[in-house]
């Protein structure tokens, strides 16, 4: 039943957003009382059937624990510096390469988890030159270490590999490595991997918890191509037929962000005066869209400029900030954030806040940079705690509305956003099994956000307290918990519940009230969890009063029976008992 009652709301969140995007505005209220009650009949009556067992409860496997779990083969090493060597093949659509990695002993152990995917395949792996036993599971490859490990001792091994990667089907939501030509006949390829995982192209430590400290990465590509990598191009090597490009990181960086793109690029730049001093910004697209991105990718410029007042100093100076061209819609790459938006403002051409605001930049140059702070400087360490970086990234959307139109646009925006909402699943996933939550995740998790913020009612604050998070957990990899204690200090209260009824239950709490005389109201919270205490605005009559409910009844003194509103920047409902 569970499952079946999340199916239903999904399709209902369909119809509801049908609704508000295709029909006119003046004609929802007058259908959404009758139809959606019927919609919602049929969709019950569709699951009803067999097809149903698609909503249960998702099992999980033996690689599913080895990939999204802390492996008692991960947990005894901390990485600290990978040197990636790749060789792309465009003509079959194949690589080969070496990574070497450097790690520290932190326990005494002789075996170490590696992981790879198939197709690929591992040639050998090696440490001080001499031969290792490989056992391989799935994708988790188990090296047998000759070498006494000792505790504080850093070490290395040179990992060997090859093959022909798996084809991004539709990233970059189903990852991989995208091989496809330019308008001029040039191969044009690059990688995407976020949810399948780097291990997809290249052998690494596939888990988020342990970020390395610092990366080289060198791609050999045909002549006539470039790479684009992370971090800053420190050499080329030419030959009669490849080129080799040297990247280097300085600072820490997630497995998901390394990224190679490779084609026909062109680049320009410019230097940004931020908060940190001179930034160096460098746009590397393809040669047939150099004059379109020279005005296009302004947006950049004043992304940068909103969210170092927003958030605090970019957190890779040292890298600088790249934009580059790709042949899918974009990612969040360190300090080379893919694009390919089509050179238009909203989400390729729409507005997603359905409000008009979300058409006055380019969504992919704004949310993917926003991951900057939220997921690159600030990385979850398991998978389940995504909406860190979601729900921060997808509200930084509407603080870069409020930056340059003000806050009644901002908050507009953020609000505009809710029709998306599935409340389907909670947003927080399952751990140890690289489990993601709910898509929620960004639309509810922004409006979970833009409530807080109704909540603190003090912009100053806020805005310390979301500078203070890039501050306070500045290259960390970081759990839900340590966030919502932080921001809890901030406040000065307690926000467990608030976090609770948003991240972990699917249910939009309710005012519920009523007027026991001309004088009396009375009101408590419904359809939450049961210490559900927030804090709410509520317009009576033409006054703004804030009431602090719980699941209980109280009362509040009026100077009559008058109209109740909950302030509509709160994500909640209202409801009068009759």
């Amino acid at each position: 039943m569970e499952g079946r009652n999340s199916a239903v709301k999904v399709i209902t969140c369909r119809i509801d957003r049908f609704f508000l995007e295709y029909l006119k505005p003046k004609i929802y209220p007058f259908i959404t009382i009758s139809m959606k009650f019927q919609l919602r009949l049929l969709a019950t009556i569709f699951l009803s059937f067999q097809s149903i067992l698609a909503f249960s409860q998702e099992k999980y496997t033996h690689a599913d624990s080895l990939r999204g779990s802390i492996t008692p083969e991960r947990a005894w090493w901390d990485l600290k510096h990978y040197d990636l060597a790749v060789e792309i093949f465009p003509e079959n659509k194949s690589i080969k390469g070496s990574n070497t990695v450097r790690y520290q002993v932190k326990n005494a152990s002789q075996t170490l988890q590696i992981d790879l995917q198939e197709p690929l395949k591992i040639i050998s792996v090696t440490q001080d030159g001499a031969d290792l036993k490989v056992r391989k599971d799935g994708a988790a490859h188990f090296v047998s270490l000759e070498k006494k490990q000792v505790p504080g001792a850093t070490e290395e091994i040179v990992v060997r590999y090859e093959g022909k990667p798996v084809v991004a089907v539709r990233p970059p939501w189903d990852g991989g490595i995208t091989w496809t030509k330019d308008s001029n006949g040039k191969d044009y390829i690059a990688s995407s991997n976020q949810g399948i995982g780097s291990s997809i192209w290249w052998p690494t430590k596939d888990h988020p918890a342990d970020e390395v400290d610092s990366l080289k990465i060198s791609v050999t590509v045909p002549n006539g191509l470039m790479d684009v990598s992370n971090g800053r191009l420190i050499k080329t090597d030419k030959g009669d037929k490849t080129t080799t490009y040297h990247w280097a990181v300085n600072k820490p960086i997630n497995d998901y962000g390394v990224n190679i793109n490779i084609g026909d690029y062109v680049h320009f730049g410019e230097k940004y005066a931020g908060e940190k001093g001179e930034l160096d910004m460098d746009y590397y697209v393809l040669r047939e869209n150099l004059e379109k991105a020279k005005v296009h990718f302004k947006d950049a410029g004043r992304m940068m400029k909103a969210f170092e007042h927003w958030f605090g100093p970019y957190p890779f100076y040292e890298d600088g900030f790249k934009l580059v061209d790709a042949p899918y819609l974009g990612m969040e790459h360190q300090s080379s954030v893919t694009y390919g938006n089509g050179y238009q403002n909203g989400y390729r051409g729409r507005d997603l806040s359905g409000t008009g605001w979300g058409l006055k930049f380019d969504f992919i140059i704004i949310h993917e940079a926003g991951h900057e702070w939220f997921a690159n400087n600030i990385t979850y360490q398991d998978v389940a705690d995504m909406w860190i970086h979601e729900s921060f990234t997808n509200y930084s959307e509407s603080l870069f509305v409020e930056y340059y139109y003000g806050k009644d646009a901002g908050q507009e925006y953020v609000r505009g956003t809710r029709m998306a909402i599935a409340n389907d699943i909670p947003i927080i996933g399952k751990y140890g099994v690289n489990q993601r939550g709910s898509g929620d995740m960004y639309y509810k998790g922004g409006n979970m956000l833009n409530t807080l913020r109704e909540v603190l009612n003090d912009d100053d604050k806020w805005r310390e307290m979301l500078r203070g998070l890039n501050s306070e957990f500045y290259h960390q990899t970081v759990t839900t918990q340590q966030v919502e204690d932080y921001m809890a200090k901030a406040f000065g209260m307690d926000l467990q519940p608030i976090f609770d009824q948003y991240l972990r239950d699917v249910r939009i709490p309710i005012l519920e009230y009523y007027f026991s005389d001309e004088k009396t109201m009375n009101y408590r919270w419904i359809n939450s969890v049961a210490s559900f205490d927030m804090p709410v605005d509520l317009i009576l009559g033409e006054k703004k009063t804030r009431v602090k409910p719980t699941t209980k009844w109280s009362k509040l003194e009026v100077a009559g029976k008058s109209d109740v509103k909950v302030d509509e920047d709160y994500y909640v409902g209202i409801s009068k008992m009759r």
